[in-house]
C-alpha cells in the first residue's frame, strides 16, 4: 500500500514478514579457489559463481596481462603450472646467447 511503513523482509498480504537468509553460491567451489590461492604465491585465484569457472590472474608485473580458466580447481592448477613453465623457458630462451649452448658459461 502506498505511504504505509513496512518491515524488512518477505511481504505477503495477510502474513507476518519473515527474514530472507543470505545464500553462498557454490561455497565449496569458492574454498577451493581459496585453498588454491593460498597454495600458489603470485597468483591471484577465484571463482565466478555466475560462469562456474576457476579463474587466475597473475600478480607479478608482466609486459603484457596473464589469465588463466578452468572449469576446475584441478584444471586451473595445471594450466598454472603450463604457464610457469612456459614463460620460464621464454625467458630462458631469451636470455641464452646466439649460437652458444645453454649449458656453457658465458666467456
Amino acid at each position: 500500500m502506498i505511504g504505509q511503513p513496512r518491515t524488512p523482509g518477505r511481504h505477503r498480504a495477510g502474513q507476518p514478514y519473515s527474514l530472507v537468509h543470505r545464500r553462498v553460491w557454490d561455497g565449496p567451489a569458492r574454498d577451493q579457489a581459496e585453498a588454491l590461492e593460498r597454495s600458489r604465491p603470485g597468483w591471484v585465484v577465484w571463482y565466478g559463481p555466475g560462469t562456474r569457472r576457476f579463474y587466475a590472474a597473475a600478480a607479478w608485473p608482466t609486459s603484457e596481462p596473464i589469465m588463466v580458466c578452468a572449469s576446475t580447481a584441478a584444471g586451473l592448477e595445471e594450466l598454472i603450472n603450463q604457464t610457469e613453465t612456459a614463460l620460464l623457458l621464454r625467458a630462458a630462451a631469451s636470455t641464452a646467447t646466439p649460437g652458444v649452448p645453454a649449458d656453457l658459461p658465458p666467456a
